[in-house]
């Protein structure tokens, strides 16, 4: 079942917890992603979750929280959303979400997971990007196992939000809703409404671009690269990340040292400079996945010169596993040839 956790805005802080914190249970995706969107229209700090089918059923409001500039952090658990069902890693929902304005990462673990939706709300609620951000990690492997996770220390917390810091005022009785809801602007059939939807979409996109400076500062960076320099490479997210480390522990032991691996932190904004400068070297380079239709491949692809070194794949789709012999025979049937 969907859900938020809704916090009051700073004014509210002198209330008891119970009264400043509510918890909003719905049957129905779309109606809690919804009233997630007036609550953080509303000056809260909102975190809400959803998996699979729920993303698709939800899927309407998270391009307008991108464009209401929202900094909403929602934990997605990749499944599969079509029959037959399965709760099992399926990252195909990913693709459906590259292009509603939100910022996207994708966990490995859970300790990425944690510590990932911890710094979506430092980078979502700068000023300069108050941008959703949606977490994801890989269904089963993640979701339905048990992990040690390390935890911060007690006396670190996260800093309180401050709607009136954000590029967009909150709806309250201090701040009219009348204007931003119902300018002309927006409600005409013109150039000039065409201009300023244009002109605010293409803000959206910059205050991606502006994530990338925080999200170096609090995730450590886009992407990790192992083994640098390496003339094969694999290039990875989520839970595929770990199949290949293990990948690389076999090749290593067979004396294929020359092999590297790029874990993709974020997918948007996506690393395309930082993907293009760690494959520079690269001869080979190999891109497995948990869906059927490659959409990390295609990103790859997109970002470097000579896209023909790419294999897309192996992919596994359905809820089949994806075990490191697999990656390991891709890539030796691949350097045979």
């Amino acid at each position: 079942m969907p859900f938020a956790v809704v916090e009051a805005s700073p004014d509210m802080r002198t209330l008891p917890l119970r009264a400043a914190t509510s918890t909003v249970l719905d049957a129905s995706p779309f109606a809690v992603m919804a009233a997630v969107h007036g609550a953080s229209l509303g000056g809260g700090r909102v975190f809400t979750a959803t998996s699979g089918p729920g993303t698709l059923r939800a899927m309407e409001m998270f391009p307008v929280w991108a464009g209401s500039r929202q900094p909403i952090v929602c934990a997605f658990m990749c499944r599969g959303v079509a029959l037959p069902p399965s709760i099992q890693p399926e990252t195909i929902e990913i693709a459906f979400m590259l292009d509603t304005g939100m910022i996207i990462f994708h966990a490995e673990n859970a300790q990425d997971y944690f510590d990932m939706i911890l710094a979506g709300y430092a980078i979502a609620e700068q000023p300069e990007v108050h941008l959703p951000v949606g977490v994801f990690a890989d269904g089963f492997f993640v979701t339905h196992t048990r992990e040690v996770v390390m935890l911060p220390s007690d006396d670190i917390k996260l800093a309180g939000y401050d709607p009136e810091l954000a590029p967009i005022p909150p709806f309250d009785m201090e701040h009219a809703p009348i204007r931003a809801v119902r300018d002309p602007l927006l409600n005409k059939s013109n150039f000039v409404s065409y201009a300023a939807s244009a002109s605010w979409h293409q803000e959206v996109l910059a205050a991606a671009e502006r994530a990338r400076k925080h999200i170096n500062k609090y995730m450590g960076g886009l992407i990790e690269v192992e083994n640098p320099g390496a003339k094969t490479m694999i290039i990875a997210s989520g839970t595929a990340v770990s199949q290949s480390r293990e990948a690389l522990r076999v090749m290593k032991r067979e004396g294929m040292d020359d092999v590297g691996l790029i874990k993709v932190k974020s997918i948007r904004p996506f690393p395309a400079k930082e993907i293009a400068e760690a494959t520079a070297g690269a001869s080979r380079i190999f891109v497995p996945e948990f869906n059927a239709g490659g959409w990390l491949a295609r990103e790859v692809m997109s970002s470097i010169d000579n896209n023909s070194r790419v294999t897309a794949g192996p992919r596994v789709f359905g809820g089949v596993s994806l075990p490191s012999e697999v990656i390991v025979g891709a890539i030796k049937k691949a350097l045979q040839k």
